[in-house]
């Protein structure tokens, strides 16, 4: 196995350019007899972070993926799509892999995005995975799967779950400024008006538009 030598280049762009295709390789070919070269990826005092995961040093890196490698079976990534600017690279991924003790007939896939930050040489500097593990992940698995979607519905501001009635909004009859009959209010009926759409709660008024 070829092990690739670090890019040395005054043009930034140009060096992340070329790092971010030699990461994708990486990547797209992993498996454990790459561990042992990380360090022609990754700077010595790179930083990793991921929904699990938040470490320093490519020894602590190369523990997280050889912990991949042994608690899933047949992980590999696919990048889908990359975008280039200046020191850094944002990548979208497909992760797929089968669940050792979790119906390992199964192929699992989780979608997710990962920015990385090169340093001069070439080298990853940051590493830092987008994904959401609730829907990804714990969703899929027996008995959190079922806590963690009723979570995500009870959360969700478009579920059928009812918002109590003093927390409704409540659309007002007429405006500041305006009268029933739509002509401007004398000075005596200002006092009256009610400003636009406001919510109802704990017995205060806020209004909906406007800074506060």
């Amino acid at each position: 196995m070829r092990v690739s030598t670090p890019i040395v280049c005054g043009d930034t762009q140009a060096t992340a350019q070329a790092a971010t295709q030699r990461l994708i390789a990486l990547y797209e070919q992993l498996s454990p007899a790459h561990l042992a070269t990380l360090d022609a990826y990754y700077a010595s005092d790179a930083h990793f972070k991921d929904p699990f995961n938040d470490v320093r040093g490519v020894p602590a890196i190369a523990q997280i993926f050889a912990h991949m490698f042994a608690t899933l079976d047949q992980p590999r990534f696919a990048v889908t799509q990359h975008i280039v600017q200046g020191d850094q690279a944002f990548l979208g991924w497909e992760f797929r892999f089968r669940m050792r003790r979790w119906r390992p007939q199964v192929e699992q896939c989780i979608h997710g995005a990962t920015l990385v930050r090169f340093d001069a040489q070439g080298r990853v500097a940051l590493h830092r995975d987008y994904w959401d593990a609730a829907q990804e992940l714990y969703e899929k698995l027996p008995v959190l799967g079922g806590l963690m979607r009723w979570l995500r519905r009870s959360a969700s501001a478009t579920s059928t779950t009812k918002v109590p009635h003093a927390y409704r909004f409540q659309p007002r009859a007429r405006c500041r400024g305006s009268t029933p009959g739509g002509h401007a209010p004398h000075a005596h009926d200002l006092s009256a008006a009610q400003p636009c759409g406001a919510f109802r709660g704990a017995g205060s008024v806020h209004r909906t538009s406007g800074l506060h």
